[in-house]
Protein backbone atom coordinates (compact mmCIF):
# COMPACT_ATOMS: atom_id res chain seq x y z
CA UNK A 1 0.00 0.00 0.00
CA UNK A 2 1.39 3.57 -0.77
CA UNK A 3 1.00 6.55 0.93
CA UNK A 4 -2.84 7.17 0.86
CA UNK A 5 -4.20 11.34 -0.24
CA UNK A 6 -7.13 12.69 1.03
CA UNK A 7 -9.14 15.25 -1.32
CA UNK A 8 -12.01 16.35 -2.40
CA UNK A 9 -13.56 15.07 -5.24
CA UNK A 10 -14.58 16.23 -8.54
CA UNK A 11 -18.10 16.02 -10.37
CA UNK A 12 -16.58 13.33 -13.34
CA UNK A 13 -15.25 11.49 -10.08
CA UNK A 14 -18.28 10.32 -8.32
CA UNK A 15 -18.68 7.34 -10.31
CA UNK A 16 -15.31 5.83 -9.13
CA UNK A 17 -17.66 5.67 -5.72
CA UNK A 18 -18.88 2.28 -7.39
CA UNK A 19 -15.72 0.79 -7.44
CA UNK A 20 -15.45 0.16 -3.22
CA UNK A 21 -15.47 -3.16 -2.02
CA UNK A 22 -18.28 -3.28 0.34
CA UNK A 23 -17.49 -7.00 1.10
CA UNK A 24 -18.47 -7.38 5.19
CA UNK A 25 -19.55 -10.45 7.09
CA UNK A 26 -21.89 -8.74 9.31
CA UNK A 27 -22.56 -11.19 12.79
CA UNK A 28 -24.11 -8.77 15.07
CA UNK A 29 -26.73 -5.27 14.78
CA UNK A 30 -27.86 -3.08 17.27
CA UNK A 31 -31.65 -1.59 17.54
CA UNK A 32 -32.50 1.37 19.62
CA UNK A 33 -35.13 0.44 22.13
CA UNK A 34 -36.40 2.40 24.92
CA UNK A 35 -33.51 4.89 25.04
CA UNK A 36 -30.78 2.48 24.47
CA UNK A 37 -28.60 0.68 21.87
CA UNK A 38 -29.50 -3.36 22.00
CA UNK A 39 -27.34 -6.09 20.26
CA UNK A 40 -28.62 -9.10 18.98
CA UNK A 41 -27.58 -11.65 16.59
CA UNK A 42 -27.62 -10.93 12.96
CA UNK A 43 -25.52 -13.09 10.85
CA UNK A 44 -25.50 -11.90 7.40
CA UNK A 45 -22.71 -11.75 3.89
CA UNK A 46 -22.73 -8.39 2.11
CA UNK A 47 -20.70 -9.32 -0.99
CA UNK A 48 -20.70 -6.02 -2.97
CA UNK A 49 -23.26 -3.05 -3.46
CA UNK A 50 -27.15 -3.76 -4.02
CA UNK A 51 -27.31 -1.87 -7.90
CA UNK A 52 -30.85 0.30 -6.96
CA UNK A 53 -28.80 1.24 -3.79
CA UNK A 54 -25.69 1.87 -5.40
CA UNK A 55 -27.59 4.09 -7.97
CA UNK A 56 -29.29 6.06 -5.46
CA UNK A 57 -26.28 6.64 -3.39
CA UNK A 58 -23.95 8.40 -6.41
CA UNK A 59 -27.66 10.16 -7.52
CA UNK A 60 -27.19 11.74 -3.92
CA UNK A 61 -23.29 12.48 -4.24
CA UNK A 62 -24.29 14.31 -7.43
CA UNK A 63 -26.60 16.35 -5.58
CA UNK A 64 -24.59 16.83 -2.62
CA UNK A 65 -21.76 18.28 -4.98
CA UNK A 66 -24.70 20.98 -6.79
CA UNK A 67 -25.88 22.51 -3.77
CA UNK A 68 -22.41 23.30 -2.73
CA UNK A 69 -21.42 20.36 -0.17
CA UNK A 70 -18.13 18.01 0.08
CA UNK A 71 -17.42 14.29 -1.42
CA UNK A 72 -14.31 13.77 0.05
CA UNK A 73 -12.03 10.70 -1.23
CA UNK A 74 -8.87 8.38 0.14
CA UNK A 75 -6.58 7.32 -2.83
CA UNK A 76 -3.67 5.12 -3.35
CA UNK A 77 -2.40 6.42 -5.93
CA UNK A 78 -5.29 6.35 -8.73
CA UNK A 79 -7.30 4.03 -7.12
CA UNK A 80 -10.40 5.07 -4.94
CA UNK A 81 -9.80 3.13 -1.22
CA UNK A 82 -12.47 5.12 0.65
CA UNK A 83 -14.74 8.52 0.72
CA UNK A 84 -17.07 10.08 2.64
CA UNK A 85 -19.34 13.11 1.67
CA UNK A 86 -21.09 16.01 4.08
CA UNK A 87 -23.90 18.40 2.85
CA UNK A 88 -23.41 22.06 3.53
CA UNK A 89 -27.35 22.42 4.42
CA UNK A 90 -27.72 23.20 8.19
CA UNK A 91 -30.04 20.71 10.43
CA UNK A 92 -31.66 21.10 13.79
CA UNK A 93 -33.65 23.69 15.61
CA UNK A 94 -30.69 25.49 15.68
CA UNK A 95 -29.15 24.44 12.67
CA UNK A 96 -25.99 23.43 14.11
CA UNK A 97 -26.05 19.83 12.22
CA UNK A 98 -24.23 19.02 8.94
CA UNK A 99 -25.44 15.31 8.00
CA UNK A 100 -22.07 13.23 7.03
CA UNK A 101 -24.36 11.68 4.16
CA UNK A 102 -22.03 8.26 3.63
CA UNK A 103 -18.72 6.74 4.80
CA UNK A 104 -17.29 3.51 2.78
CA UNK A 105 -13.87 2.09 3.29
CA UNK A 106 -12.71 -1.10 0.85
CA UNK A 107 -12.34 -4.72 2.67
CA UNK A 108 -8.54 -4.44 1.72
CA UNK A 109 -8.13 -0.68 3.26
CA UNK A 110 -9.76 -1.27 6.69
CA UNK A 111 -8.12 -1.63 10.12
CA UNK A 112 -5.63 1.29 8.42
CA UNK A 113 -6.60 4.70 10.22
CA UNK A 114 -8.58 5.48 6.72
CA UNK A 115 -11.79 5.84 8.03
CA UNK A 116 -10.38 7.68 11.37
CA UNK A 117 -9.16 10.38 8.83
CA UNK A 118 -12.04 10.50 6.67
CA UNK A 119 -14.12 11.32 9.98
CA UNK A 120 -11.58 14.27 11.02
CA UNK A 121 -11.53 15.48 7.35
CA UNK A 122 -15.44 15.48 7.76
CA UNK A 123 -15.08 17.54 10.56
CA UNK A 124 -12.79 19.97 9.41
CA UNK A 125 -15.51 20.56 6.10
CA UNK A 126 -18.56 20.64 8.76
CA UNK A 127 -16.66 23.08 10.33
CA UNK A 128 -16.61 25.32 7.20
CA UNK A 129 -19.71 25.07 6.85
CA UNK A 130 -20.95 26.88 10.22
CA UNK A 131 -21.86 23.87 11.96
CA UNK A 132 -21.02 22.22 15.67
CA UNK A 133 -21.84 18.65 14.83
CA UNK A 134 -21.76 15.94 12.09
CA UNK A 135 -25.06 14.20 12.19
CA UNK A 136 -25.10 9.86 11.14
CA UNK A 137 -27.35 7.98 10.03
CA UNK A 138 -25.32 4.80 10.48
CA UNK A 139 -26.33 1.47 9.43
CA UNK A 140 -27.03 -0.58 12.59
CA UNK A 141 -24.43 -2.84 12.24
CA UNK A 142 -21.95 -3.46 15.24
CA UNK A 143 -18.97 -2.82 13.17
CA UNK A 144 -20.27 0.49 11.77
CA UNK A 145 -21.76 1.97 15.04
CA UNK A 146 -19.11 0.55 17.12
CA UNK A 147 -16.47 2.45 14.72
CA UNK A 148 -18.56 5.74 14.68
CA UNK A 149 -18.49 5.71 18.77
CA UNK A 150 -15.11 4.77 18.67
CA UNK A 151 -14.28 8.04 16.92
CA UNK A 152 -16.47 9.90 19.49
CA UNK A 153 -20.11 9.67 17.92
CA UNK A 154 -22.78 9.21 20.48
CA UNK A 155 -26.67 8.85 19.94
CA UNK A 156 -27.88 11.78 18.86
CA UNK A 157 -29.48 13.79 21.36
CA UNK A 158 -32.17 16.01 18.68
CA UNK A 159 -33.06 13.39 15.91
CA UNK A 160 -33.86 15.14 12.24
CA UNK A 161 -37.67 13.89 11.84
CA UNK A 162 -36.42 13.85 7.64
CA UNK A 163 -33.34 11.66 8.34
CA UNK A 164 -35.39 9.32 10.70
CA UNK A 165 -38.41 8.77 8.28
CA UNK A 166 -35.59 7.92 5.24
CA UNK A 167 -33.85 5.55 7.63
CA UNK A 168 -36.34 4.65 10.97
CA UNK A 169 -34.01 1.17 11.88
CA UNK A 170 -30.70 3.21 11.57
CA UNK A 171 -28.43 4.50 14.35
CA UNK A 172 -28.84 8.29 14.59
CA UNK A 173 -26.02 9.53 16.06
CA UNK A 174 -23.93 12.92 16.39
CA UNK A 175 -20.19 14.23 16.55
CA UNK A 176 -19.16 17.37 18.05
CA UNK A 177 -16.68 18.70 15.70
CA UNK A 178 -14.43 20.76 18.11
CA UNK A 179 -13.47 19.37 21.02
CA UNK A 180 -14.76 20.62 24.55
CA UNK A 181 -11.89 22.55 25.73
CA UNK A 182 -10.06 20.93 29.12
CA UNK A 183 -11.91 22.48 32.26
CA UNK A 184 -11.14 22.42 35.84
CA UNK A 185 -9.28 26.65 35.18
Amino acid sequence: MNEIIFRSMEIPEIEQIRTIDRTETIYESYEYKEGTLQLFPDFFQVDGWDEEELDDLIRCQYKILEEGGKVIGAFDQEILTAAVSIERKKRGALAEYCKMDMLYVSAAYRGKQIGQQLIREAKTTGKAFGAKKLYISATPTKATVDFYRKTGAILCQEIDPELFELQPLDIHLEIEIQENPPSGF
